[in-house]
């Protein structure tokens, strides 16, 4: 079998040096779709150096690459195929603001896998301190299709309420043609995003977004429009990957907000198929 559930649980956390610099998180506010209008004063605070402030789903990325997911794959106990892996899911905790330049310890670990029957989900754990203390806490639920059937642990099945109701806003955010292309630069090479021929093969029509370029849109949007674009009052933020979005479509991004505890439910669909679900089960946590 592929995965070693009980070799992969027992390995060691592998620790790693993280930096980046102002350019680094530019590139990344850029790669979610900041920058729009190019000279409006709130975007202005994503894309020029002198206003700069740190969208928290830079952490996904900090250290130019999608940590969770690539260094799952490659723990002992893992050997699958790339083109079976989807990114299930993501969720982030954030101790305090996340700085504009930086330089900090990652320390990864597999903290679960759970045998779906016809797949396997790995939860790969990366906690993220510096020399002032703990930073964030990120967890990639890794979806391998095909792996499952070990008669392992299935793992949670209860999933959140949908939000009842009339959302309390509703934006539309358009994706560029080429936003994987820009958003890869951050460090996620995965050739789903951009190889036409490794995306069939992936039985995709084309390449995809990433998941987590859908996941730092949606963000930015709930910060600009509920959080009076203050990226400091986020707390944590977590979503299931429900559906594909294509480099050219446009989100349609419902907000709830929640009052105990301070939190903002969001779902997200594909406009030109219909609202085909992007992103399900979400929330941000803020003060």
């Amino acid at each position: 079998m592929p995965i070693d559930a009980a070799k992969a649980l027992a390995a060691e956390p592998r620790s790693g040096e993280l930096s980046w610099t102002a350019k680094d998180v530019q590139l990344y506010h850029l790669g979610v779709g900041a920058g729009v209008p190019a000279t409006d004063p709130d975007e202005l605070r994503y894309t020029l150096e002198s206003r700069l402030h740190v969208l928290p789903s830079f952490a996904t990325v900090a250290g130019a690459g999608s940590p969770g997911v690539i260094s799952g794959l490659s723990m002992p106990g893992i050997d699958v195929d790339l083109a079976k892996v989807l990114h299930g899911g993501q969720s982030l905790t954030l101790h305090r603001p996340l700085p504009v330049e930086g330089r900090a310890t990652a320390t990864a670990r597999i903290a679960a896998v759970y045998d779906k029957g016809k797949a396997a989900v790995l939860v790969a754990r990366t906690e993220v301190a510096d020399a002032d203390g703990p930073l964030w806490t990120n967890d990639a639920q890794i979806f391998v299709r095909g792996e499952g059937g070990w008669g392992g642990d299935r793992g949670p099945s209860t999933r959140p309420e949908p939000p009842v109701g009339e959302p309390d806003r509703v934006v539309e955010r358009p994706v560029r043609e080429d936003q994987a292309l820009l958003y890869r630069l951050s460090g996620d090479f995965n050739p789903l995003h951009a190889d036409p021929e490794f995306a069939k093969v992936a039985g995709f029509e084309r390449p995809i977004l990433h998941g987590l370029c859908t996941y730092g849109i949606t963000l930015k949007a709930v910060v600009d429009t509920l959080l009076g674009g203050d990226v400091a009052r986020v707390r944590a933020y977590g979503t299931r990957f429900a559906g594909v979005v294509y480099p050219g479509e446009t989100l349609r991004i419902r907000m709830w907000r929640q009052d105990s505890p301070a939190a903002v439910r969001v779902a997200v669909t594909v406009v030109e198929r219909d609202d085909a679900p992007a992103l399900a089960d979400t929330l941000v946590e803020h003060s």
